[in-house]
């Protein structure tokens, strides 16, 4: 079944849009999708139709629609730099971003009976970091490269949930000491390195490398259907 766009409320009354793929057979968990900087753009909803493929329902909230709603945008260094304004707005207001999360979440338990999880690319992967450790309807997260997560500031959180997290080796938004700096404070997190740069698994960037992608891939997979599975 192709994804298709559907209405969501925040628990402030905020209404935003958040485009959903649904399995076409037995469901083996939700998860919600949080966007790059770029929007729910062509690379976030191909995710949740592969999502949706596995038996996932699949869930990408518009979390710039505070801001700029219906964002969709590419990766020319224009769309770098104006997505880039658009996410320090949005960090000035967590708690609202947070919001959106959770109803996406809230409503993907409203559906069917299900486990839900979430899985985040670069600035969606700091979310995904942060809603592991504050919503309890999760019961897994897979961070990939999260810009900002390995901060010392992001790496105090303590998640609720069992939590994946994907890096590349040569990122220069997330230096690899960060990177090991937030494995040996977080033992219980499956921490991935690959010999990759940011943005690794998106195909449409030029930091795409298919070998980690797909390794990456596989190890989310697997690490939903163990926690998600009813």
């Amino acid at each position: 079944m192709p994804g298709q766009w559907t209405r969501l409320y925040a628990s402030d009354g905020f209404a935003f849009d958040a485009w959903v793929a649904r399995p076409d057979g037995p469901l083996r968990g939700a998860v919600v999708v949080a966007q790059e900087i770029f929007g729910v753009n062509s690379h976030i909803r191909a995710v949740t139709e592969r999502l949706a493929a596995r038996g996932f329902l699949a869930i990408a909230p518009d979390l710039f629609a505070r801001i700029e709603p219906g964002l969709d945008r590419g990766y020319t260094p224009d769309d770098v730099a104006v997505c880039r304004s658009y996410k320090e707005r949005a960090e000035t207001m967590p708690e609202a971003v947070l919001q959106q999360v959770r109803a996406a979440a809230q409503w993907a338990l409203t559906q069917q009976p299900c486990k839900v999880g979430m899985v985040g690319f670069c600035w969606g992967g700091l979310l995904t970091w942060r809603a592991a450790a504050q919503l309890p309807e999760l019961s897994a997260a897979v961070c990939y490269y999260g810009g900002g997560m390995t901060s010392a500031q992001e790496r105090a959180r303590r998640p609720r949930c069992p939590v994946q997290a994907h890096f590349g080796r040569r990122d220069p938004i997330l230096p690899l000491d960060g990177v090991l700096a937030f494995a040996q404070q977080h033992p219980q997190v499956q921490v991935h390195l690959y010999d990759a740069d940011h943005g690794f698994n998106c195909e449409q960037r030029a930091s795409y490398d298919d070998s980690s992608a797909v390794q990456a891939k596989d190890r989310t997979l697997a690490f939903f259907d163990q926690y998600l599975a009813l």
